[in-house]
């Protein structure tokens, strides 16, 4: 502690030391002679001394608690001893708001990781399902072909959306703006699934003419493909349409329909709803993702949907030239 302080104060002690010299020879040389020089330099040690016991003391004080701030940096929050000028102010200004910036990144990246985990057990359970159905089939003997294709487009699908929800966290890195015709995107995407279509037996058709929008072809597809997904899951006869009309794109399904408790909490992060509740595979994220990314390619989304007739989701997309590149 005695070093620390003497390093600290080491620039008050060197000033003493030369302005006593300077005083001293000048005593001597006006013919102050060595006693009065002597009794100066007394006077002058004891004052330094008071000083430094004064100073000295509030050191140890001030280092004691800054100190005990070290040894427990991890606590939330830091009592500072109160600053010795506006320099010592300064420093420890920058300490709190270094300490304010350190807890916002922390919490950031707990939530981040809270949001990850989410998702990925979510996922996990998701994957399990089809590969069980595969197992179970192969062991009863009744692996067919049609069983296996739709068992593993199933497992590409959950493996695409995982690669896809990492992209979510900085979509706008990925997203690439161009005027894009529509009516290829989606039969592409009505395509796709066809295998699905053809193992539940329902109908599948793509009506109207094709029109150009402003946005991003892969991930327009990618929020095609998850509503068409959702339609085949929770339809089990009749079929699913998509509609182009009006610069806009509807998917259309004779399924169960959605339950006007849930029609407002469907694209909320992991909400399942009722349909959610009986089909335990529903992870919840899937439409949430899709308002994710049709927020952030300035596309319209609107459901319109009766329990037992069907649900109908509206995409209403950007014209030509619109949007720039982000």
């Amino acid at each position: 502690m005695i070093r620390k302080y003497l390093r600290h104060r080491r620039a008050v002690f060197l000033f003493f030391a030369v302005f006593c010299l300077f005083f001293t020879l000048l005593l001597y040389l006006y013919g102050g002679g060595l006693d009065g020089a002597s009794y100066f330099l007394l006077i002058a040690a004891f004052l330094l001394a008071l000083w430094t016991a004064v100073d000295g003391r509030a050191f140890a004080r001030r280092m004691r608690a800054l100190d005990d701030i070290l040894h427990n940096i991890s606590a939330v929050r830091h009592d500072f001893p109160l600053p010795d000028g506006p320099l010592e102010e300064t420093y420890q200004d920058i300490a709190v708001e270094l300490c304010r910036l350190l807890n916002r990144k922390t919490g950031a990246l707990e939530a981040a990781h809270a949001d990850q985990l989410f998702y990925y057990t979510r996922w996990l359970h998701q994957i399990k399902t089809p590969i069980s159905a595969i197992r179970l089939a192969m062991q009863a003997g009744k692996a067919d072909g049609a069983v296996l294709e739709q068992e593993l487009f199933k497992i590409e699908q959950y493996v695409e959306m995982a690669l896809q929800y990492v992209k979510l966290q900085d979509l706008s890195a990925d997203l690439v703006i161009r005027d894009t015709d529509v009516l290829p995107v989606v039969r592409d995407c009505v395509k796709k699934y066809a295998s699905l279509f053809i193992y539940k037996g329902l109908s599948a058709s793509v009506e109207g003419s094709g029109f150009v929008a402003a946005t991003d072809e892969k991930w327009l597809a990618f929020i095609i493909e998850q509503l068409l997904s959702n339609a085949i899951k929770y339809t089990g006869k009749g079929g699913v349409s998509v509609t182009l009309a009006d610069h806009s794109v509807t998917i259309r399904d004779s399924g169960i329909g959605i339950l006007p408790e849930d029609a407002a909490r469907i694209f909320e992060k992991g909400y399942t709803g009722t349909a959610g509740r009986i089909d335990k595979r529903a992870s919840g994220i899937g439409l949430y993702m899709v308002r994710q990314i049709a927020e952030d390619l300035s596309i319209g989304l609107s459901v319109d949907s009766h329990p037992g007739q069907g649900t109908a989701v509206r995409l209403d997309l950007p014209l030509p030239g619109s949007l720039t590149n982000l």
